[in-house]
């Protein structure tokens, strides 16, 4: 499969089958402009939503894709999505409501987008995840985890591959930290475009890539 990173929490990717999915496609100029990332024209045959906030929920994507939402289990186009019900902060969703984990089996890899994930996950809910092979996963703080709570999820979840996203940029004007907050002090495999896995080609053990926003 080919990721490509587009911004924000947004992410395509794709199959060895060209079925192609956007994970949380964000809303240009949302929020008085503190989203700055271009527009979205890649098409899609499947957009995964992991809450209604407009960072991570435009509709205007071309393709005529599939939308999923809240924590279903379906499988579209050959790709089995579930969904799994967390909270947006640590006070169960008092304060900014809910958000969907996707778990995304794509080229017998199982791809988990963690959304706007905004509390350390339980046991539970890894059970519920499952064996992680690719994490996409918040690291920015202050409206989600932040890049000690991501190292923790990281411990617990074991993927091979972690992927940061949800941090700062000069296109994005939120209150959140960026990226070298997360990535100080780790061994870090810097990408210049996509990311191609396969099965075969995944790290023995877990190894973080930051990719740059391409919009």
């Amino acid at each position: 499969m080919k990721i490509k990173f587009l911004g924000h929490a947004a992410f395509l990717i794709t199959s060895k089958d060209g079925v192609r999915i956007i994970t949380d496609p964000y809303k240009p100029g949302c929020f008085d402009g503190g989203i700055k990332y271009e527009p979205i024209t890649e098409e899609a045959n499947i957009v995964s939503i992991s809450h209604e906030h407009d960072d991570h929920n435009e509709t205007a994507i071309a393709g005529h894709p599939s939308f999923v939402r809240e924590a279903v289990e379906k499988d579209i186009e050959g790709i089995k999505m579930k969904g799994i019900r967390v909270h947006h902060d640590e006070s169960g969703g008092k304060e900014r409501g809910m958000n969907t984990i996707y778990n995304m089996l794509i080229d017998d890899l199982n791809v988990v987008h963690l959304g706007d994930l905004g509390h350390a996950l339980s046991k539970e809910d890894a059970a519920k995840i499952g064996k992680v092979d690719i994490l996409l996963i918040p690291v920015g703080g202050h409206f989600t985890i932040d890049a000690k709570s991501a190292d923790a999820v990281i411990k617990l979840l074991k993927p091979r591959v972690a992927i940061p996203m949800h941090f700062k940029t000069d296109k994005c004007g939120f209150p959140i930290a960026p990226v070298e907050d997360f990535t100080k002090g780790k061994d870090v495999r810097k990408i210049d475009g996509e990311l191609e896995l396969s099965k075969e080609t995944l790290p023995p053990e877990t190894t973080i890539y930051v990719l740059p926003p391409s919009k």
